[in-house]
């Protein structure tokens, strides 16, 4: 059964048109980010040092990023000295192909799953599965998204745009296809959603004798790899099969073991609103009788070298996966993560897409503009990545070389109303006299802004000419509180 994909997805306007319309995927988005927003709020406020923390954090990370090339050989000689192999993969295609040549020789046809951004980017599961090898997420949300055969839309919570009712749906019709059915008379209890979700996966774990995961780190220093989780599926992913094969991007990498500290305070305060993770797992190469006894580390470029080469632009590589952009921003929270057409959504995905996959593409393209610029995203960041400087720099790349003339003509004919308080009012009383001919989508060089948002509502009358009738009959002032 294959998973879906975001190829031929829609551009940023057109999926947002749809989102912004389902009004219970507004409420399940408005409700899950507000929740998170509000306990990030809490633990971070606890820290006195934390600006001095996201400066370390954002330090750590530039220069990390600067040496690159260094600690990436540095890597690659500590993973092979704890026992790993380590591969090298360009782009997708290659890490497709290294990932399932690896499966393939182990003779096995189904591999367990830790969540992991990576291997979504380049739709391994899809790869995995034309070679018949069945890939089976274990992490809850992941799980959600798979058996709906449907597409994550957050970082943190994958299933962020389904309620529990549909989750229980979801497990009802499709648990029973990919293993241990759900239990009879299942409801929407988050309760009961979990032990079903336990007993489903149970028995993948035990009988599973390869894994695929990601890594929230690479420690360059000591060859270690580090997962992030919440509820102990990862544990079981890195410990019990035989063969483990990490998909990491090449940004993931910090220089020592020390560093750790530092992000280890960030990312969970970050982006599950708790004081540290639950469940923190780390490996270093293999040891003998105890974890996987093979270990294989695909480290993925896939556009990052290009991205890493502009001086704006390489901020975003900086990137923890936190989800705290995405909580925050007012534009994710009324259109979900799908609207982005890619694997990477909201303000973090606007930046990240254009520039690991280029800006030819009308998904590409439309993503630099899925923001209001009001900066919220920087303010949160613990990485202190600058989103609008990026989206903007980003937005100039787009429009090179595109004659503006149009919008240039109609950006001075507003200047020359706005510079004259007689022209302002003339031109006032000239649209509330037409309001009712204003068309809902601009034509000619207002088309553009159009597309994205709402011509505002036309009063009756400018509110000049309201307050100096008001003041004339004595009420000027009479709201005022």
């Amino acid at each position: 059964m294959s998973s879906a994909t975001f190829v031929g997805m829609p551009a940023f306007p057109d999926a947002a048109r749809g989102a912004t319309a389902d009004a219970q995927l507004r409420h399940n988005l408005r409700k899950a980010t507000g929740t998170i927003r509000g306990k990030r709020g809490e633990v971070v406020e606890e820290l006195d040092d934390w600006a001095e923390l996201r400066e370390a954090g954002r330090a750590l990370k530039d220069r990390t990023l600067r040496h690159l090339d260094r600690y990436l050989e540095r890597l690659e000689e500590s993973v092979t000295a704890a026992g790993g192999t380590v591969h090298w993969a360009s782009d997708a295609d290659e890490a497709r192909a290294i990932v399932t040549r690896l499966v393939r020789a182990t003779g096995e046809r189904e591999v367990v799953k830790v969540k992991s951004m990576a291997t979504q980017e380049i739709e391994l599961n899809n790869a995995l599965e034309a070679e018949g090898i069945t890939a089976y997420e274990t992490d809850l949300a992941e799980l959600i998204v798979q058996l709906g055969e449907d597409l994550p839309s957050h970082f943190l919570v994958p299933a962020i745009h389904r309620n529990r009712a549909e989750i229980g749906r979801v497990f009802r019709e499709r648990m029973g296809e990919w293993g241990v059915p759900a239990p009879e008379g299942l409801g929407d209890d988050p309760r009961e959603l979990a032990e079903a979700a336990r007993r489903h996966l149970r028995q993948k774990f035990l009988d599973a004798k390869v894994a695929v995961s990601g890594a929230n780190f690479a420690v360059a220093d000591t060859g270690s790899l580090v997962v992030l989780e919440s509820e102990g599926n990862g544990r079981m992913c890195l410990t019990l099969p035989e063969t483990l094969i990490s998909v990491v991007g090449i940004e993931k990498l910090v220089p020592s073991w020390s560093d750790l500290e530092v992000f280890m305070q960030l990312l969970p305060r970050s982006s599950t609103g708790e004081r540290m993770n639950p469940y923190s797992t780390v490996w270093t190469g293999v040891t003998p009788g105890d974890g996987p006894q093979e270990f294989h580390l695909v480290l993925l470029d896939n556009g990052r070298t290009d991205t890493l080469a502009d001086e704006v632009g390489r901020q975003a590589l900086r990137c923890i996966r936190c989800s705290a952009c995405l909580n925050i921003c007012p534009v994710y929270e009324r259109t979900g993560g799908h609207a982005y057409g890619s694997v990477y959504p909201g303000p973090i995905g606007a930046i990240l897409t254009p520039q690991l996959q280029g800006v030819q593409g009308p998904v590409e393209k439309a993503l630099p503009f899925a923001s209001s610029l009001c900066g919220a995203c920087y303010e949160v960041c613990p990485v202190a990545i600058d989103i609008p400087e990026v989206l903007v720099h980003l937005r100039e790349k787009v429009v090179d070389g595109k004659r503006p003339g149009p919008e240039k003509a109609a950006m001075a004919a507003a200047e020359w109303v706005l510079e004259g308080p007689k022209r302002l009012h003339a031109a006032q009383r000239a649209a509330s006299a037409l309001r009712g001919a204003v068309p809902r989508r601009l034509p000619g060089p207002g088309a553009a802004w159009t597309d994205t948002r709402d011509v505002p509502d036309i009063p009756e009358r400018p509110f000049r000419d309201w307050w100096r009738e008001r003041s004339r009959d004595g009420r000027g002032g009479e709201e005022r509180r």
